[in-house]
């Protein structure tokens, strides 16, 4: 090894040990053809990082399993919390033009260039939200790569590795797509290095990385943190200002029964399909929004849908991109996941309670329109129901809570301080509505002061748009 890649390693050793003191997440990505250099180099990096906050993530063909979650799902899952490193050989890339080749999922992707928009947009989360991407395309003269692919061959101990080779993505079409994302006016800070002379590679690649890490240090020291939830004073609106008859109880018996029973026949419709159902509930405290979740499962076969009851992030999660832990619970195909509340918190709570900065919540909305996208491009349903509540209906449901003894957990302080911010709640809770309302994830806004109507609309809601999306029934 030469002193020059030694006095790189180091250098490169002490700037990663500095970014994992300042929190900031690094993703290095290796794309290439077979035999070009991406396993040499990327496993020369490896070496130099501490292995106590770096990984290695490599990425195969989809799995059967694999094809049953979201196109990105194997990289929201594994990405890097903050201070760590996540070496990609291969990446979302590969995945992409694997897809793309090979027709995988060509009823739900008729236009493959969709998977590029959720790249672009994965790709804008991460590093609004700070991650460093570096990202890293290795060639090599075809001839040396046709020596190293023949002695792969010719040694018993790696011919599996060759054999491997040839079940890829034949090669030219691998650098046809590449080099298109290469070209590509929207793609940037993409590293060509030639991998025929290695240790100048080796020096490229590193030289690379520490000019990248040392602007990641600069921009971390300079960076401005505003925490405000521009709010409107004397705020109204009359957005919530709708209202539903209240339904007798007998006659909610009646159709409560009914309703459950072709909400089991939609779960068995979706499975057989292959549909995933995404259920959101927001709302006010009190508005009910667990009292409907156990209406729409009370029927429904528990293997086939989960119910994710969202609280304060833990320590983890708050070292993640916050719609991390949120991904990582998506349903697989044909099952049905509810929230009860959601990734909205970074635009309602993380808002009012300044949790968030003025640049994260105010992003925030696009960045939820674009997560979304990338379920329903895919196939996903997804509902979106906000229950609105009375101020004073909701004071009595306070004070009911507080003298039952079953229901006394419910109430809590924060409950009333939330209470105290009713109309900053309000306007966050508007401008949410109208800034991620779409049409492939619409929001329903269902008054909730007769908790039964409530409940019969939702349930109502979600059947008509599942049997629109299953057998192209029109309600209108």
């Amino acid at each position: 090894m030469s002193t020059k890649i030694k006095e790189l390693e180091l250098e490169a050793s002490r700037l990663t040990r500095e970014t994992h003191k300042l929190g900031i997440p690094v993703m290095i990505v290796f794309e290439g053809v077979p035999a070009a250099g991406k396993t040499r180099l990327s496993n020369e990096l490896l070496l130099t990082l501490d292995a106590k906050y770096s990984s290695f993530i490599a990425t195969a063909s989809p799995t059967p399993e694999n094809l049953r979650y979201q196109f990105l799902q194997k990289y929201w899952n594994t990405l890097p919390g903050k201070g760590d490193i996540n070496i990609y050989f291969r990446s979302w890339y590969a995945h992409y033009i694997d897809y793309k080749v090979n027709g995988i999922k060509h009823l739900q992707y008729k236009d493959y260039h969709v998977l590029r928009d959720q790249i672009d947009g994965f790709e804008e989360m991460l590093e609004n939200d700070h991650y460093e991407i570096i990202k890293f395309y290795i060639e090599i003269d075809e001839k040396k790569r046709q020596d190293h692919i023949r002695q792969t061959k010719e040694n018993p101990l790696t011919r599996w590795k060759a054999q491997e080779y040839e079940n890829v993505i034949p090669d030219d079409i691998y650098l046809e797509e590449m080099h298109k994302i290469l070209n590509d006016p929207k793609q940037k800070d993409w590293k060509v290095i030639d991998y025929t002379e290695r240790e100048q590679a080796t020096v490229n690649m590193y030289e690379h990385i520490i000019k990248r890490l040392k602007k990641a240090i600069k921009a971390y020291r300079e960076r401005v943190v505003e925490r405000d939830g521009l709010f409107t004073k004397d705020y109204k609106t009359d957005l919530f200002e709708n209202r539903l008859t209240k339904v007798k109880k007998d006659e909610y018996n009646a159709q409560i029964e009914k309703l459950q029973q072709r909400m089991l026949e939609i779960q068995f419709a979706l499975y057989e399909r292959k549909i995933p159902l995404i259920l959101v509930f927001e709302g006010m405290d009190a508005a009910g929004k667990g009292g409907n979740i156990k209406r729409i499962r009370e029927k429904l076969d528990p293997t086939g849908y989960e119910v994710n009851a969202i609280s304060a992030p833990t320590d983890v999660e708050l070292a993640h991109q916050y719609l991390w832990r949120f991904a990582r619970d998506m349903p697989r195909t044909g099952h049905i996941e509810m929230f009860d509340r959601s990734w909205y918190g970074r635009v309602l709570v993380e808002r009012v309670e300044g949790f968030a900065t003025v640049d994260e919540w105010q992003r925030a909305y696009h960045e939820i329109n674009d997560f979304e996208k990338m379920w329903t491009d895919e196939g996903a349903i997804i509902l979106k129901f906000f229950l609105s509540l009375d101020k004073d209906i909701q004071l009595e449901r306070f004070k009911a809570r507080e003298v039952n003894p079953d229901k006394q957990w419910k109430i809590t302080d924060e409950d009333w301080r939330n209470r105290d911010k009713w109309d900053l709640y309000l306007e966050a809770s508007a401008d949410m509505i109208q800034k991620t309302d779409s049409s492939h994830a619409p929001w329903y806004i269902v008054p909730a002061d007769h908790k039964k109507s409530a409940r019969i609309a939702v349930l109502k809601r979600i059947i008509k748009t599942c049997e629109t999306a299953l057998w192209g029934v029109n309600h209108d």
